[in-house]
Parts: structure tokens; sequence; C-alpha cells
């Protein structure tokens, strides 16, 4: 990468529109995340967070604006390619492959690596979740509610991405599995992940995050440093319950 490409952001999105069939979904949003950070979108159910996450991912085509990987246009790309692209996503709901030992979701999710590259992967992640490990030869539809959570992140890490997308990871969890989660979130991140992070419980998003943006009905309404935004008057109102 040349010197010039390396002060770009590595994700830049601009613009970005988006509909579903006569709806407009995604209201021009534009936004970046930078290599190292941790960039939350915060925002209430139907704000567009998993939209954007997904237009992003290439699940979903937008209808105007451009996406930007590593300073390259990859707006319109398909899902699969964007995994060769250097782009994860771990999916709102876990989707995780039920029927599928855990080992096997995790060799699925390095589809896009050489077949030499994925024990290495295996060791590593591995390393991260021992749960996983522990558990490596179940089937994954037997695990709890937390252990599939871990095993869609580890998923998602087998492919070595540049950019770590996480959509909802709390979501349905325990309190004590939600703090485990997101100690996990602060590991990776500490160990040099880029993270572009989804999250309903915009207290524990915040509290991790770099920066933040704020979705309201498609639309950023609101963003910055994330440790000035947890104690704004309006973020505490609308999304901390203060």
């Amino acid at each position: 990468m040349s010197e010039l490409n390396a002060e770009l952001p590595l994700l830049k999105v601009s613009n970005l529109h988006v509909y579903y069939g006569a709806i407009h979904a995604i209201k021009g949003i534009t936004l970046e995340v930078r290599k190292g950070e941790i960039v939350t979108l915060i925002g209430a159910n139907g704000a567009g967070k998993s939209t954007t996450l997904n237009t992003i991912a290439g699940l979903l085509k937008p209808r105007q604006g451009t996406i930007a990987l590593d300073g390259m246009p990859v707006g319109g790309t398909g899902a699969s390619k964007m995994v060769y692209k250097g782009l994860s996503l771990c999916p709102e709901g876990r989707r995780v492959f039920q029927q599928m030992t855990v080992r096997e979701n995790l060799e699925m999710g390095a589809f896009s690596r050489p077949a030499s590259e994925i024990p290495d992967s295996l060791e590593d992640v591995f390393s991260r979740f021992p749960r996983l490990k522990e558990r490596e030869k179940q089937i994954a539809g037997t695990l709890s509610g937390g252990e599939q959570q871990m095993l869609a992140m580890a998923r998602a890490l087998m492919s070595k991405p540049k950019l770590l997308m996480l959509d909802e990871p709390s979501m349905g969890l325990a309190p004590i599995l939600v703090d485990q989660i997101f100690d996990i979130i602060r590991e990776l991140h500490e160990s040099g992940a880029t993270i572009l992070l989804v999250e309903q419980n915009a207290q524990m998003a915040l509290s991790v995050a770099n920066r933040a943006y704020v979705l309201e009905t498609g639309s950023i309404s609101m963003s910055g440093n994330a440790s000035e935004l947890l104690h704004n008057d309006a973020v505490q109102k609308a999304y901390l319950g203060n």
C-alpha cells in the first residue's frame, strides 16, 4: 500500500441511499472507519443500522452512493467477493449452521483462505474462544445462545478480515454473557482488529468504541467521539434511559 493509501480510511461510505421497494431506508449517510478503530452505529429499532451493514457487506445493493475499502470502490460487489476483499460480517441473530459441528462452522468461515492457512486460523480462534475448543465436535444447534454468538464471531474471524462487522452481538443474551461478548470485542480491538459495530445496547457500544454515529430513520443525526456521545444529554435521553 502506498503512503497515500495508508492515510485513507479503511472503510469510506459516501452519500449512501438504499431502498426496499418504494421505502427509502437509508438516506444519504456518510461514514468512515480508520484502521484500528472500533466505530459503532447506534439508534432505535428500524433506524437502518443493520441495513447499512448489509449494504456494506454486499448483501443489499445501494441505489446511490459509494463504498470504498482501502481506497478502492467496492459498492455493488457481491457478498462472497467482499470476503475476499477483506470484509467479514457477523450477522444479526448469529446464523450459525445448526446441523454442522463447531469446527465445520469455523471451516466454512475460512472459505476464502488457502487450505494450508486454516489450521493456524483455527488455533488462533480457539485461543480466543477456549469454550469453542472444548465443544469443537459438538453440533452448533445444541450450543447455548452465548456459545452460538461466540461461534458466529469466531467464524467471521476465520477469514482474517481487514474489517470485522458485528451486527447486534448482544441480542438475546443474559447480562453476564453480554459482558463476556464485550470483553472479547475489547480483546480483539487491543490485538489490532478494526471493527464496525451495530448494537442496540448503546451504553455498552459507546463504552467500547472510539467513535460513534447515531442513526435516526435512515439518516445520521449525530456523530463524534464515543465517550463524548456517551455523556451527551440528547443521546442519554434517547438511548440510555437517562
